[in-house]
């Protein structure tokens, strides 16, 4: 299955860490970032899901919630969960997908054949409360996943749900924001009051509208 922005994701019912999530419910009215791994006990993999929980706050403040997939069973996973635990001196408070029947991994096509035909790629899925697909990326085994710039993601996602703007190059939070073609350059002077700057008249900037 090959899954698009905008498309709604498929629901699961499957075993973690943490227990059966049936996925609809779990993740309720939150956003869900999903990453994928290729197995327990990956170098790479160990340090993100380190690093996943000691960003867990700032994904809570998003109301994001984070759910990670392994194609190995549970119990395999409690064990690595130890291990990520001592070795990246946190603890995984976040369950771990036991896909070991690759059910999970077939529905969002996060096993690419000719890349490895048994291991899932290290694909990562943001899903807004409506459960639609927001973003997807998709890394190559060798290299660790940037989740600061999954947050930079999620902040211009929900940002821009909320305000008729877009976020340019490197946009962080606090920085100026692009008003969408949509509005005419007199509306936007009209609905953003902190000012609008027309660099050209299809390039418009104005402060971020909820700071």
């Amino acid at each position: 299955m090959t899954l698009q922005l905008g498309d709604q994701v498929p629901d699961f019912k499957q075993k973690s860490s943490m227990g059966d999530i049936s996925f609809y419910e779990w993740a309720g009215d939150s956003w869900v970032v999903l990453f994928s791994h290729p197995a327990d006990y990956t170098p790479v993999c160990t340090t993100e899901l380190g690093e996943v929980a000691r960003l867990k706050p700032e994904f809570d403040k998003r109301n994001v919630k984070v759910l990670a997939l392994s194609v190995d069973d549970a119990d395999s996973h409690n064990g690595w969960i130890n291990d990520i635990n001592e070795t990246q001196n946190t603890q995984v408070n976040y369950p771990i997908l036991a896909d070991s029947d690759r059910k999970v991994s077939d529905l969002y096509g996060m096993i690419h054949p000719n890349s490895n035909n048994n291991l899932t790629v290290r694909s990562v899925f943001i899903i807004d409360p409506q459960k639609k697909l927001r973003l997807t990326l998709t890394y190559p085994a060798s290299t660790g996943r940037n989740f600061p710039e999954l947050l930079r993601v999620i902040d211009s996602l929900q940002l821009t749900d909320n305000h008729q703007v877009a976020t340019p190059v490197n946009w962080k939070e606090g920085d100026d924001v692009v008003v969408v073609p949509s509005i005419s350059t007199e509306e936007a002077k009209k609905k953003f009051p902190k000012g609008v700057t027309e660099v050209k008249p299809y390039l418009r900037m104005t402060p971020q509208p909820d700071k």
